[in-house]
């Protein structure tokens, strides 16, 4: 299917920007609706692979761990205690 931001198909969408100045650096504008599929914003890291004279731009998705998910437990998000009860020999 084709739409004015390109050629879509399935998991596959190509899309034309421009390579623009950044100070002594080159950026790309990456489409508002390319952002959303890969899910970046402001910020996110992103990683660049070349081969031969290809480039391919991969968002970087950010590892999970205990701590991180920790940091977002607020009193407002909190639960209370489960009593699940006991079960066989357990002892609490």
């Amino acid at each position: 299917m084709d739409n004015k931001h390109g050629t879509k198909n399935k998991d596959v969408m190509t899309v034309t920007t421009k390579v623009q100045k950044w100070g002594n650096s080159l950026a790309i504008r990456i489409p508002k609706h390319v952002a959303e599929q890969i899910e970046i914003e402001q910020g996110s890291e992103i990683e660049l692979h070349v081969e031969n004279d290809t480039l391919t731009v991969k968002a970087k998705k950010e590892k999970v761990t205990l701590d991180g998910l920790l940091s977002k437990v607020t009193e407002e998000n909190r639960h209370q205690e489960i009593d699940f009860g006991t079960e066989g020999n357990e002892s609490l």
